[in-house]
């Protein structure tokens, strides 16, 4: 098996990964809007809260390390610090945005670094606000797998 079929077999892996990642996010998403914000959350409406910001973080993982590194891969380009990636997946048409890309990798950092609860809480409108610019770079590069590759 040559090393671009690997390569195609496990981005279509990850690709399945992150379709079912980002259908739970979007319930979450969903679930978190309708909570609102308060005063005070009870434990239900934290764990929410909690479930979203956690997907958020595994979608992004999924779709910045597995998803756009596997394509650098496919299209042989030698590795490059995260940064020059998606400025040049951007020229590229990979992705529609890599300020936004780069907002949503600060906000996963915060996030996976977060400790306290009430603190994890106040990231939670970031994530409802920055969730349809990931959403809109995934699609973006399935639109560009597509044409590309004839697959997705």
């Amino acid at each position: 098996m040559t090393d671009d079929k690997k390569i195609t077999e496990l981005l279509n892996h990850n690709w399945n990964l992150l379709q079912n990642s980002l259908e739970t996010l979007e319930l979450s998403v969903n679930k978190c809007n309708q909570i609102g914000h308060k005063a005070t959350y009870s434990f239900e409406e934290n764990e929410s809260f909690d479930s979203l910001t956690s997907k958020f973080a595994r979608t992004s993982d999924i779709y910045m390390q597995k998803i756009l590194r596997g394509i650098w891969s496919l299209l042989h380009e030698p590795y490059v610090p995260f940064i020059d990636l998606l400025n040049k997946a951007e020229k590229t048409g990979i992705i529609d945005s890599a300020d936004k890309l780069l907002e949503i990798r600060e906000l996963r950092n915060e996030i996976a670094h977060e400790y306290i609860p009430e603190t994890l809480n106040n990231l939670v409108g970031e994530v409802i606000t920055l969730h349809p610019h990931l959403r809109k770079n995934i699609e973006y590069t399935r639109s560009f797998i597509s044409k590309r590759y004839a697959i997705y």
